[in-house]
């Protein structure tokens, strides 16, 4: 059975032509008139997805992988506990200046350009890192590799969100978001075998020179995809979008069979960021925005430092390491615990992929803070009890956690910056929320070694659980809902 055009009137572009979302919506019709029950993904389509997801990954891996990384770039470079919070910082706060300065770039020179130019970004600097001669140039080559990362924030999302369905959007987008999960698992599975199989100082090289190969493959594939379609209308480039409509919607049979969109006012992107706080998206700033950083505040803090937590609070390591076989058992031991927890980082996304529809991001991400404030707490309770209560109380607290945040605001916070803009500002309000975010996250890894000394891990948990319940409170308060809506609505 072959599939042809619907034989709704609708199905006809009018003398004014169709809108961009209208033709990614439609839904084909077979020949005697049958209706499929979904829109069919396009090749292109899953294309664009999995190089999308790739990004999500790779920053997953090196974020995380830096984690096990430390104990031994630490003691190649005879860093200071200073020093030690720095090197857990550059990514992140490359991540933030790449999303508020490169991030933005996507409104002015497209999508899949700057979708491009994070890779090669992201490619110059993972060489670089793996080659460090010195503690500066490894904390300047981690800031690079954060730039390309921090770019991919706003880019990968929209990349995806302008190729694909409504009704698909929020999952696909999760989805894809999932591999960040999948890429902080891998990373300290690859530190663990790279510990085991090369017991030596400099095996923290080798750990980050096993995402080259897949990095090389990935900026390869980027050239292949066409451009976002709803870019190119407002920039007013009408011709040029019909034909990368055209594109990303082939099929076999060909549907739709001809492409004639609308001609919009076309507009030129806001000029400088003050656009994001004018009346019309206000709301919107706010609510991609300050959610995501509380949300980061307790996700990179005890993320990143997860490895050590674990392995201090279980006491399994040796307090002083004598040897490199102490540093390199204390760090196996390290990754074993990171990987165990960042499982239930896996399950979170999946449940937020099956759920995000039926609940909607809004109600999704209220519920996760509040399950990551209760995991925060249960915690924190673990220092009023002894031996394998608190043992119990630990693994609960931080697994919960972990589980929640992926479900809620980890995931949703993601996908609400990048749906609540409009066209010609998406980019930049999307890498607005995501550089605003890194901002608690940077804070986070660089002083949260030191508050653990100062104020311990009781206090600092109780300061979470505030936050993140203040996070609900600001979704609730500026909630506005994208959860299958289009995207020209939404914008508008």
């Amino acid at each position: 059975m072959s599939v042809s055009a619907p034989a709704a009137p609708e199905q006809k572009a009018s003398s004014g032509g169709r809108s961009v979302q209208t033709y990614i919506d439609e839904t084909p019709i077979w020949a005697d008139g049958t209706a499929l029950q979904s829109t069919p993904m396009t090749a292109m389509q899953w294309r664009i997805w999995t190089l999308a997801a790739a990004g999500k990954f790779f920053e997953g891996l090196v974020v995380f992988m830096t984690g096990v990384a430390m104990p031994l770039i630490a003691e190649e470079f005879d860093i200071s506990q200073m020093q030690h919070g720095m090197v857990g910082a550059a990514s992140l706060f490359g991540i933030l200046v790449g999303a508020i300065g490169l991030g933005g770039l996507s409104d002015y020179f497209g999508r899949k350009v700057m979708f491009i130019v994070e890779m090669i970004i992201f490619m110059i600097f993972l060489l670089l890192l793996v080659a460090s001669p010195s503690y500066f140039w490894l904390v300047v080559f981690l800031f690079g590799l954060g730039v390309a990362l921090g770019c991919d924030y706003p880019t990968a999302h929209l990349i995806i969100s302008e190729s694909i369905a409504s009704r698909m959007r929020g999952r696909l987008v999760l989805g894809a978001f999932g591999f960040q999960a999948l890429g902080a698992l891998t990373g300290t599975v690859v530190g663990y075998l790279v510990l085991k199989n090369v017991p030596e100082i400099g095996a923290w090289r080798w750990m980050y020179a096993t995402a080259i190969i897949p990095a090389l493959i990935v900026t390869i594939g980027r050239f292949s995809i066409p451009e976002s379609a709803h870019w190119l209308l407002v920039r007013g480039r009408h011709k040029d979008a019909q034909a990368q409509i055209a594109r990303l919607l082939a099929r076999k049979p060909p549907y739709p069979n001809h492409v004639e969109l609308a001609q919009p006012v076309a507009s030129k992107p806001a000029r400088n960021i003050a656009a994001l706080f004018n009346k019309a998206n206000l709301r919107a700033t706010i609510l991609a925005s300050v959610p995501w950083f509380l949300q980061d505040l307790g996700t990179y803090g005890i993320g990143i430092f997860t490895p050590t937590i674990l392995a201090a609070t279980l006491g399994h390591k040796t307090a002083h390491a004598r040897n490199l076989a102490d540093l390199i058992d204390n760090d196996v031991l390290a990754a074993k615990g990171a990987g165990f927890i960042d499982l239930l980082l896996i399950v979170g996304i999946v449940c937020a992929i099956l759920f995000v529809d039926k609940a909607g991001s809004i109600r999704l991400q209220i519920l996760g803070f509040i399950g990551c404030a209760a995991g925060l707490a249960i915690a924190a309770s673990s220092t009023y009890v002894t031996g394998g209560n608190q043992l119990l109380l630990i693994f609960a607290g931080f697994m919960l956690f972990n589980f929640m945040t992926n479900l809620g605001p980890n995931a949703q916070t993601y996908l609400l910056a990048g749906e609540v803009f409009p066209t010609r500002v998406r980019g930049m309000g999307a890498g607005f929320a995501a550089a605003f975010a890194k901002i608690g996250a940077v804070a986070t890894a660089f002083l949260f070694p030191i508050l653990l000394v100062d104020i311990g891990t009781q206090a600092l948990l109780y300061i979470l659980v505030g936050t993140s319940l203040l996070g609900a409170i600001i979704t609730w308060l500026f909630r506005i809902d994208t959860t299958g809506v289009s995207l020209e609505q939404i914008g508008n």
